[in-house]
This record gives structure tokens, C-alpha cells and sequence, in this order.
């Protein structure tokens, strides 16, 4: 049987594990726990009361984080003309047509995220693949139809817009940040990400839409937060 390690025994003795905390006691307490030697992601997951089997129960969407992520993405692009200066324009590392295309059907992949044009999508969509979920899709808002559309999907990307979609149990699994952001930050961007959830809820989802909260960082003890009250601060 694995046991934890000292950092991560210690860091649970403040903390009661099947206690609901307010978001920002949570948060609190999940930096206070963030005693690795590394700036340790902030994650969330979400239970979602939602049949995934059903296909208007999906739950999938994007939102920006007001202070990002932490890291800046490696952003590529599939686009020619217009669209393609556009995208420069927004910052994307790596702009290109069909030579890209080309380039990633050989096994290039040095990108986090791949955005397209919508003309393109057709030859986009033969390396689906290959790319599986990193796929361009228009749910994942990475698929650009105007020069407009494209420069402000890549800036957009590069400032911390992330994707968020239930997995096969009905759960999101997203980060908020990093334990070096200041208790505002984190408070914020989960703020966020609770409202985009909201949003999104299916019409055909029926009971508590939102069953469980926990945030955590990479090393740390998951921490649960009240979905009640999240719930009824967002309505």
C-alpha cells in the first residue's frame, strides 16, 4: 500500500477532508500546501450532474481566465493569406497552409494548441488521427473564419483562454493557475471557470447540475468547496 510522503502529510493536518470550505478558504489553504520545489499547478475538478451518454448532456466550451494560466502556449496555426497575417498579428508561434498541414501529417507536433481557418478545415480534418483532441473545432473556439476572428482566437489563446469538456464520468478537469499567483488571481480565474460551467449546463440535465468541487495543486491534497454556494452566487 503507497503511503505520502512527509510535505504532503503535513499539509493535510489543517485541513478537513470531508469539509465543505468557502472558494477562497479553499484556495487559501491549497497555496498554504503548495510546498513543493517547484511552482505547482492550481487544478479544479468538477462533477457535473450530467448522463454523458446522452449527447445534449455534453458539456464543453471555452473561457478566458483573467489572469491566465500561467504559461503561455506554443499556439500554431493552419491559414494562407489574410487569415494567415492575422494570425501573426495575434502572436501565433507558427503560421502556415497546406505545407503545415504537411509538416504535421510527418509527426511534427511542437505546439500546444492548433488553431484553423475554416476554408482549411476540409484538409485540416484529415489528420483528425493524428491530432485526436487537438483537433481544431469550432466547439473549442479553434477554428477562425474571419482575419478578425482568427487574430483575436490567437490572442485570446496566448492571454490564458482555455477549453474545458466533460469526460467520460461527467467530470471537468481544468487549471486555474499556479500556486505563485496571489490569492486574488486564483480566486478570480475559479470564478471564471464556475460561470462558464453554469452557462453551460444542458437544459435536458435534471437534479444538482453541480454534485462535487475539488481544487488542488500537482503535489498537494484535494480540497473540497461548498457547490451550493457557488451555485447560488452565480445565479
Amino acid at each position: 500500500m503507497s503511503r505520502h510522503g512527509k510535505r504532503y502529510t503535513a499539509a493535510t493536518r489543517a485541513i478537513g477532508r470531508e469539509e465543505l470550505y468557502e472558494a477562497d478558504q479553499a484556495i487559501a489553504l491549497v497555496k498554504q500546501a503548495a510546498t513543493a520545489k517547484f511552482n505547482e499547478t492550481v487544478e479544479v475538478h468538477c462533477r457535473l450532474g450530467i448522463d454523458v451518454r446522452k449527447g445534449d448532456q455534453m458539456v464543453r466550451g471555452t473561457t478566458v481566465l483573467p489572469h491566465g494560466t500561467g504559461k503561455t502556449p506554443n499556439v500554431a496555426v493552419i491559414a494562407a493569406g489574410e487569415l494567415a497575417r492575422a494570425a501573426e498579428e495575434g502572436g501565433a508561434n507558427t503560421v502556415g497552409g497546406v505545407e503545415l498541414i504537411e509538416q504535421i501529417d510527418g509527426g511534427w507536433m511542437e505546439f500546444d494548441v492548433l488553431v484553423a481557418a475554416q476554408d482549411l478545415m476540409r484538409q485540416v480534418s484529415k489528420l483528425g488521427r493524428k491530432l485526436t483532441s487537438r483537433l481544431p473545432n469550432a466547439k473549442s473556439g479553434t477554428v477562425a473564419a474571419t482575419a478578425e476572428d482568427m487574430k483575436r482566437t490567437v490572442e485570446q489563446l496566448k492571454k490564458g483562454k482555455i477549453e474545458y469538456r466533460a469526460d467520460k464520468t461527467g467530470v471537468v478537469h481544468s487549471i486555474i493557475g499556479k500556486a505563485s499567483f496571489d490569492q486574488t488571481q486564483l480566486t478570480e480565474n475559479f470564478s471564471s471557470l464556475m460561470e462558464a460551467l453554469v452557462k453551460a449546463k444542458p437544459a435536458a440535465a435534471k437534479g444538482h447540475y453541480l454534485k462535487s468541487i475539488t481544487v488542488t495543486s500537482t503535489m498537494g491534497p484535494g480540497i473540497k468547496i461548498d457547490p451550493t454556494k457557488i451555485m447560488a452566487g452565480i445565479r
